[in-house]
């Protein structure tokens, strides 16, 4: 039963760890955009690329009223995801063995 426990543990670090860089990525994005980047960047094309599929859905429901709410949205629903799921599955891999 601990193999099994170990890879629930494994499988919450690695979502951790893509979630992680996932908020920073669109949290540097955010902040580049105040600056009114050049956009055939490669560094900002990346970003654009990376975080439009998550921005963008959340522009549907919520539309920008003056400002851009997105990223704010999509880091709050990363931080939720990180806090309940990831700590959920640390307390499976607990109970597991």
């Amino acid at each position: 039963m601990f193999v099994l426990s170990n890879l629930v543990k494994a499988l919450a670090y690695i979502l951790n760890s893509v979630l992680e860089i996932l908020f920073w990525i669109i949290l540097i994005r955010a902040l580049i955009s105040w600056v009114n980047p050049d956009p055939y960047n490669p560094i900002v094309r990346f970003l654009d690329t990376v975080t439009e599929p998550i921005l963008s859905p959340i522009r549907r429901v919520v539309p920008p009223i003056g400002l851009d709410f997105s990223p704010l949205i999509a880091i709050l629903v990363i931080k939720f995801i990180q806090i309940f799921l990831v700590g959920s599955l640390m307390d499976l891999s607990v109970a597991m063995r």
